[in-house]
């Protein structure tokens, strides 16, 4: 029997999912010693494996089979625009992408013009700027607080994650347009998909059932 591999976004998200994999039947005791410099975990009698990975290179472990499931949010899955299957919505770590900035630039969005866009997730906002506003921009990639830009005249609005909208509304910033909503998803590669399709539906069907019980 070969290994099914899962991997998993690190930090809140891979915990989570280990709790649902230790719901279901699938513990990983390895996983649990905060000390362990260990890069794979392995639960030999069930036949599988876990690894913990940067949130955005786990599409790319699935799309190229490194890894036959992933747990990942959906802003990653859309920023990085790999070929994989998205199987299942875990209901977990639910926010939103939004468009945002201080309220006189509503009115830019509104009229369309061109204007600057900061952004972590550059592929999104083109996307949701050209295919879905068809509205010309200029999109700045930033890795830090994207708040500042609008503050600091780099840009006019942002694209990014919201949750509470707390630090928006502390730097005088507000929500003016939704882009999407997000949480975590499973994803599986499509030829394991093919070649353990049994595994591979049995988990999913699990991770749904435990999800649903959950829920009510």
């Amino acid at each position: 029997m070969r290994y099914i591999t899962i991997a998993l976004a690190k930090g809140r998200l891979a915990k989570k999912a280990m709790e649902i994999f230790e719901q279901i039947g699938i513990p990983c005791e390895e996983m649990k010693d905060e000390k362990t410099r260990k890069l794979i975990f392995t639960n030999e009698e069930l036949g599988f494996k876990f690894f913990l990975s940067k949130p955005s290179d786990v599409p790319t472990y699935v799309e190229y089979g490194a890894a036959d499931i992933g747990i990942v949010g959906k802003d990653t899955i859309l920023e990085e625009g790999r070929s994989l299957y998205e199987v299942y919505d875990l209901q977990m770590g639910k926010c939103r992408m939004c468009v945002c900035g201080p309220e006189s630039a509503r009115e830019k969005l509104q009229h369309h013009e061109l204007i600057r866009v900061a952004s972590k997730y550059p592929n999104i906002a083109k996307d949701y700027f050209n295919n879905k506003k068809h509205q010309t921009v200029e999109i700045i990639k930033l890795n830090g607080s994207v708040e500042l830009a609008p503050i600091v005249g780099l840009a006019e609005v942002i694209v990014d994650i919201v949750e509470t909208g707390a630090t928006l509304r502390e730097n005088g910033l507000e929500v003016l347009e939704e882009v999407c909503p997000l949480s975590a998803r499973m994803v599986v590669n499509q030829v394991s998909m093919k070649m353990e399709q049994e595994r591979i539906t049995r988990l999913i069907n699990d991770v749904k059932k435990y999800i649903e019980t959950q829920n009510k």
